[in-house]
C-alpha cells in the first residue's frame, strides 16, 4: 500500500476514534493538534498491544478500564509550580496593582491538572495581600488529576527545583513556608486551599464563567487546532468582566486572534492581555 495511501487511512482511523470518545463518553478532543493527538495515539497503540487505531475502538467502547485511559491520555498534565518566572514577575508588577483596587477577585485557571500554578498563583496573591478577597475556580476535565490538585501533594524533589522559580519569580519568603515535609512528600499549605474551589470543566464543550477578574490558561492553547482555539478564546472573552486580564503561556498569543480588538496587549512577552473597556 503507497505511504500517502496508508496515511488517509490512519487518518479516517484517528477520525472515527475521536468521535467513538465524543459520542460514547462525551469529550471532545476533535480539534486537539494532530501532531498532538498522534502522539498520545502513538502510546495507546502501545498500551493496548494493537497494530492500528481501529483495533482499539472496540476496546474504547466496552472496556471501562482502557476508556478511562484513553480519555486521560489527553488531558496535559505537564507542568510546576512558578512555571516561566518571569511571567508571575509581569502579573506581579502588571497586574496586582489593578486587583489591589477591588473589593473582590473572581479569578479562573483553566487547565489546571495537577494544581501546581493554581498554588503558586495562591502564594502570589497571598504574599500581594490580596488573596483573601479572591475566589479561584480550578478546572479540568480530567477528574483523576483534580483530585490530585485538590489533595495537593507533590514530591520534596520537585519542590527544589519550584524553590528556585518561586525566588526566579519574585518570591518574598522562604517557599518552605508554603508546604509541610512528611517522609519523601510535600503537602501545600491548608491556607492555600481555602479560596479554591476545583471543578471539571471542558474548554471544548461547557460554557462560560462570568463577570471574571483574571483568567489563567497558560500553555493549553497550543494543544487545540484554531477552530477550538478561537472557541476557547471566545468563551474568556465573554467570561471576564471589562477590564479583566487574560493570561496565556508563554507560546500563546492573541495577536491572531479574531477578538485582539476587544483586548490592549499589557505585556506581549509574557502574553497578558487586558479586554478593553467600552
Amino acid at each position: 500500500m503507497p505511504a500517502t495511501e496508508q496515511d488517509d487511512i490512519e487518518e479516517i482511523e484517528i477520525n472515527l476514534f475521536l468521535e467513538a470518545i465524543f459520542q460514547r463518553y462525551g469529550y471532545d478532543f476533535r480539534h486537539y493538534a494532530r501532531a498532538s493527538v498522534k502522539r498520545r495515539m502513538q502510546r495507546l497503540l502501545e498500551i493496548a498491544d494493537c497494530a492500528k487505531v481501529s483495533e482499539m475502538i472496540p476496546r474504547l467502547l466496552y472496556d471501562e478500564n482502557f476508556s478511562q485511559t484513553a480519555i486521560q491520555g489527553f488531558s496535559i498534565a505537564v507542568t510546576e509550580m512558578f512555571r516561566d518566572p518571569d511571567f508571575y514577575r509581569a502579573f506581579r508588577q502588571a497586574v496586582v496593582p489593578y486587583l489591589k483596587t477591588y473589593p473582590y477577585l473572581r479569578v479562573w485557571h483553566a487547565g489546571c491538572a495537577m494544581g501546581e500554578e493554581v498554588y503558586s498563583l495562591a502564594i502570589l496573591l497571598q504574599e500581594e495581600d490580596v488573596y483573601d478577597r479572591a475566589t479561584i475556580f480550578a478546572t479540568d476535565f480530567n477528574d483523576a488529576v483534580l483530585d490530585k490538585a485538590r489533595e495537593g501533594i507533590y514530591t520534596l524533589k520537585d519542590m527544589r527545583q519550584y524553590s528556585l522559580n518561586y525566588l526566579s519569580a519574585g518570591g518574598t519568603r522562604s517557599f518552605a513556608d508554603y508546604y509541610h515535609a512528611k517522609y519523601e512528600l510535600a503537602i501545600m499549605d491548608p491556607s492555600l486551599k481555602r479560596r479554591i474551589t476545583f471543578a471539571s470543566h471542558n474548554l471544548a464543550t461547557d460554557g462560560v464563567f462570568s463577570e471574571l477578574q483574571v483568567i489563567l490558561c497558560r500553555n493549553v492553547l497550543i494543544y487545540f487546532d484554531k477552530e477550538l482555539q478561537q472557541r476557547v478564546l471566545g468563551l474568556f472573552a465573554a467570561s471576564l468582566a471589562p477590564g479583566g486580564f487574560l493570561c496565556l503561556g508563554s507560546k500563546e498569543s492573541l495577536q491572531y486572534s479574531d477578538l485582539i480588538d476587544q483586548f490592549k496587549t499589557i505585556d506581549e512577552r509574557a502574553s497578558i492581555y487586558q479586554k478593553r473597556v467600552k
